[in-house]
């Protein structure tokens, strides 16, 4: 079944009581707690505390969205996945490097290849599921680079967090890449850009069209999973309660 979540990274300058409340105002079911702000990792009391809060509000922690980029730089997801654990998320989101595949050589991509294999071998302690973000600027850039590093780490935990390429797709080939990354899918982060990106941003309605396409080709799955709205045009709570009454209607299939 899917479900309704937000990214507290898209309302970053409000405080855990606030993103709650207006999760609780809209009508969303989970909430994916981010590592910059809200629950930085490491900080297990404050975690512990977070969960709490939103279970109390009668709201699910879908997911930890961490900045871990599981390269040498970054190291290891040890406190990502303390943060995780007592937050009670079952999932952790990662990227996967900090180049893009056509500018990443051998070596780099093999070090991400070891330390995606430590982070998927410790969570599994946790029976938490670590799963790449879609994004450009890593080694997910592509869906032939994804899968490859599927391949590489070659650990069936492993699995993949996908959203739309908007400046770089359309519909169609969206759509290709959803349906190849079925069999791995953990999440989907859910918003509607132009072909700007990020700072081109657009009430999720005008998107109405291919977020149906995109929501029909996972509802046959029999996991649960969540369908998380990030990063609303303006940053409004407004456009986000707007936002949500149409992700609720896609998600009941009213439209």
């Amino acid at each position: 079944m899917l479900y309704s979540g937000l990214c507290s990274i898209t309302f970053r300058q409000h405080s855990v009581e606030e993103v709650i409340a207006l999760c609780q105002q809209a009508g969303i079911e989970g909430i994916e707690w981010g590592g910059d702000v809200h629950v930085p990792p490491g900080e297990a009391a404050l975690a512990a505390s977070v969960k709490a809060k939103t279970e109390a509000a009668g709201l699910k922690v879908s997911s930890y969205g961490s900045y871990n980029k599981c390269d040498r730089e970054s190291g290891p997801i040890s406190e990502e996945l303390e943060s995780a654990d007592a937050l009670g998320a079952p999932v952790i989101r990662v990227w996967a490097g900090r180049k893009a595949s056509a500018d990443a050589g051998a070596d780099y991509r093999a070090e991400v290849v070891e330390h995606l294999k430590r982070a998927v071998v410790a969570a599994r302690e946790l029976d938490i599921t670590i799963a790449l973000e879609y994004h450009r600027n890593t080694l997910t850039d592509t869906q032939a680079s994804a899968h490859q590093l599927l391949r590489e780490v070659g650990l069936p935990e492993l699995k993949l967090y996908w959203q739309p390429r908007t400046s770089e797709g359309d519909r169609a080939s969206n759509l290709a890449e959803l349906e190849a990354a079925l069999p791995k899918l953990a999440h989907i982060h859910c918003f509607h850009w132009g072909m700007g990106g990020f700072k081109d941003r657009y009430p999720l309605l005008d998107g109405t069209g291919d977020w149906k396409a995109y929501l029909d080709a996972v509802r046959g799955l029999e996991e649960d999973r969540y369908v998380i709205l990030e990063f609303v045009k303006d940053d409004s709570p407004e456009q986000f309660l707007e936002d949500t009454k149409v992700l609720n209607a896609l998600l009941k299939n009213d439209h």
